[in-house]
This record gives C-alpha cells, structure tokens and sequence, in this order.
C-alpha cells in the first residue's frame, strides 16, 4: 500500500505512535509517506519506503498568524497525486483530519479519492475538541472520514458521548517496539541518576497541566521520607517551571534530576525502580506502556485509559486522582519489598509484551486499512 500520514512533530504520544507505526509499516514494504511542518522526532536517517515531505506556512503581512490547515491541504493532495497513495491516515483530529478532506475534495477532480482514517489519541477531543470554536469542525471532520481508530476504548467512549458521533470508532490500543524497549539494565548506567542503595523513579511527559507535575512531586516528597531515591523528570512543557519551584521548596532538588526532552528514553527506563503517572485524564498512557516494556512497574490514576495498560496490583498500583498519599503508600510498600517489585518489574513486561507488542498491532493497523480500501 501506498500510504501517506500526518501527524504533530513535537513530543508527545500522537507523534511517536504515527511515527513508530509508519517506520514498521515501511519495513513491512508498504510506502510511507509523512507530511507533517516537520520531521517527526523520532524519524533520523534514510529508512527504505519512508518518505518525508515538509509543509511551509506562506508569511504575508495579510495573515497576523501564518495559516497551516490550508497548505497542509495542498500539500497532501499534491504528494497523494504524485505517489498514487491509496490511503491518508491522520493522527489527532483537528486540524490534520480537516486538512485531509479538503485534500480530498481537491484530487477527487483528477482520479479515485485517497481513503481517510482519522486516529483519535486524547486531547484532540477531551480538549481541543471539545472548546467550542472547533467542536463542529471536529465532529464534522471525524464523520467525513472512511475510517476512524481510537487508541483505547476509554477514549472511544468519551468521544461517543462528548460528540454523538456517528462512524463507527475502531479501538486499535497503542504499541511498543519489543526490541528497543526492553528490561536490559547493560543499555544505561543506574549509576549515572543514583547513588548505590537508592531507587530511582521517573516521570515523562509533556508538562502539560493534565499532568499534575504537582502530584508527582508530591508522591515523590513522601516516598523520599521512607526511602532513599532519585527521582528523573524527562520532558518539558508549561509545567516545568512549576515542577522547579516545588523541588526547591519542598527541599528536595538535589535529588531531582530534569533531563528534558529525551529522543532515546529506552536507553533510560531499564534503569528506573518504579514510574510516576498520576495525571488527571489519560486517554491511553504511552509513557506508562514503553516504561512497563523496560520492566518498571507503574504507580498512576484510576478512572481513564491507563486503566486499560496498568493491571493494579500486578504490573503496578492505580489510585483516584489526587490521591497522592495513598500512590505514595503503595510506592513506598514496593520499593520496600524486594520480591514483590521484581514480580510487578517482570509481569510488566510480560503483559505489554503479550498485548501491546508492536507485531500485533501493527498487523491490526493493516488488517484495518484492507476492509476501509475495500469498502467495509
């Protein structure tokens, strides 16, 4: 299949799953071709069937913010054209699945349509969505697609409820490479964060409120109490001056370390005890997920789509957002507790492995994109 996909280039889940997804698809012999203002960050170096077209946003004195939805538009009609591409999958609503229709509509003129799948991951509805300046765009958008996925059924549900969408949503969870991503402590040096006898946890994310930044400092405080640990904070984001402010008061940034962005953070997570993600709303968690694959058992929010990654009590513990104390207890029980954080550590990873490996998935990717070119 020829087959073109757009995506935000900045860090965050939408960007690495579309990346990750194209790069397997185009080792599987299917052509891919990114259109996105970037490179996606995970994307480096010449990879045989990818292609990487860049959109430029014209500057004229006319426009006070240079538009993007339009040229995307034009962009992706003009390579669907060039390449014959059977297909168009987008990864976050707005403005990409929007785009993707009007580049439609533009070579319908000249020869048999690219089909649209249009992949929902979180806050492209839960957020951006749902604002009133683009809640109808949104909902037209995604109903004018040959096909929609969402990245669990937590957010398929909400968009069914939020929007009253009528397409049919394909729940296609998200996916880790099983070979980058594993428990082999001989890709990082624990030595490098901790001192020996101490824990090391980390956080990633993109900073974002959602995040609750606070939180995690928090849990991290009273963890620090009852253990001696390091904790990593890999990423950045509005939050991040926040996160800085909170470890000098509270004392504890000389047991902080922020790391920022991290392309390569599976040379990271072999080494972390334990992993951080109290957010309020995950739509999936994708941080969660490669940091299970590298064997961390995860602490994090009951109630959205983590719970459909992070089995409590077997591959880490989920508490009501907020609760920063009872997330703390449960920490600091595992921590103390050898034998049951390597069995947490070890059935981690063997359930990501058994669900989310990259193989399976992808695989339903395909299997997806046959019966949308087929017409079911």
């Amino acid at each position: 299949m020829n087959i073109g996909i757009t995506s935000y280039p900045l860090v965050g889940g939408s960007g690495v799953i579309a990346t990750e997804l194209g790069l397997k698809l185009a080792s599987r012999g299917h052509q891919i071709h990114f259109v996105s203002s970037e490179a996606p960050f995970r994307l480096s170096g010449f990879v045989e069937n990818l292609f990487y077209h860049p959109v430029g946003a014209p500057t004229y004195p006319l426009f006070k913010n240079p538009p993007y939805t339009l040229p995307l538009a034009v962009k992706m009609a003009e390579i669907c054209k060039a390449y014959d591409l059977d297909l168009f999958h987008v990864h976050y609503a707005i403005p990409h699945a929007a785009s993707a229709y009007l580049a439609k509509q533009i070579v319908s003129k000249d020869r048999t349509p690219p089909k649209i799948i249009t992949t929902l991951h979180g806050t492209d509805i839960t957020l951006v969505g749902a604002d009133p300046s683009f809640r109808d765009i949104t909902i037209f958008s995604i109903n004018e697609s040959d096909g929609v996925t969402a990245v669990s059924n937590y957010l398929a549900e909400e968009t069914y409820r939020e929007f009253g969408i009528t397409k049919p949503i394909e729940v296609i969870h998200n996916f880790f490479d099983t070979q980058r991503f594993s428990p082999n402590r001989d890709v990082c040096l624990k030595s490098q964060f901790a001192k020996t006898g101490e824990f090391l946890l980390a956080h990633i994310s993109n900073f974002r409120p959602v995040k609750r930044i606070a939180d995690v400092i928090e849990i991290f405080v009273k963890v620090r109490r009852e253990v001696p640990a390091k904790l990593l904070l890999v990423g950045e984001g509005p939050d991040t001056t926040l996160a800085r402010r909170l470890a000098v008061r509270k004392n504890i940034d000389k047991d902080i370390l922020f790391l920022g962005n991290q392309v390569s953070v599976e040379t990271i997570l072999p080494c972390v005890d334990l992993f951080l993600l109290p957010s309020q709303e995950e739509s999936f968690g994708l941080a969660a997920l490669e940091a299970m694959a590298c064997g961390a058992p995860v602490i994090g929010s009951s109630g959205s789509g983590i719970s459909e990654v992070v089995e409590d009590g077997v591959t880490g513990a989920l508490h009501p957002v907020g609760e920063t104390s009872a997330m703390a207890k449960s920490a600091i029980a595992i921590l103390k507790n050898p034998a049951r954080l390597k069995k947490l550590s070890e059935g981690a990873r063997k359930s990501v492995e058994s669900r989310f490996s990259d193989d399976k998935i992808v695989s339903q990717y395909e299997k997806y994109y046959q019966r949308i070119l087929a017409g079911e």
